[in-house]
């Protein structure tokens, strides 16, 4: 029997129906395991349930918004490992140094294009997974 393959996990979460689906679909393809929240309380949700490897945080939220769920997240036990992404239209000057400082550990301005998005992902990744900890075939080519 072969080893089970890992997919590494992406909690997509964004407001917009139409975002979080265009996001979802273009990972699956590039080979993430998708999962999906509307607003910061599903977020902290599905990432208790499903911890996921990295999270894409849009900051404009309604219930609670994505700077809130990542300061939540960050001070959570469960959670606080997992690398947060943020994912905002907001390009105004100061946006990405708060957002480093609600816990963000990179920062994404909409609109983008789905290759960047991954390509951030995947450095993102590579940057805050220690080698020793990686399943086989997760985020690298090769395991050192």
């Amino acid at each position: 029997m072969e080893p089970e393959h890992h997919k590494p996990r992406v909690l997509v979460v964004d407001d917009y129906p139409d975002a979080r689906e265009m996001y979802s679909e273009y990972l699956e393809y590039c080979g993430f395991e998708v999962v999906q929240a509307a607003n910061g309380m599903e977020a902290l949700n599905r990432a208790a349930e499903w911890k996921p490897d990295i999270i894409l945080m849009d900051l404009s939220l309604p219930v609670m918004d994505g700077w809130e769920a990542t300061r939540r997240l960050k001070a959570d036990k469960r959670t606080a490992k997992i690398p947060v992404v943020a994912l905002t239209g907001h390009a105004l000057a100061g946006i990405s140094e708060g957002a480093r400082k609600a816990g963000c550990d990179a920062f994404v301005t909409k609109p983008c294009l789905p290759e960047d998005l991954v390509k951030e992902i995947r450095r993102v990744l590579d940057e805050t997974t220690p080698k020793t900890t990686r399943r086989s075939g997760r985020y690298a080519k090769s395991i050192s």
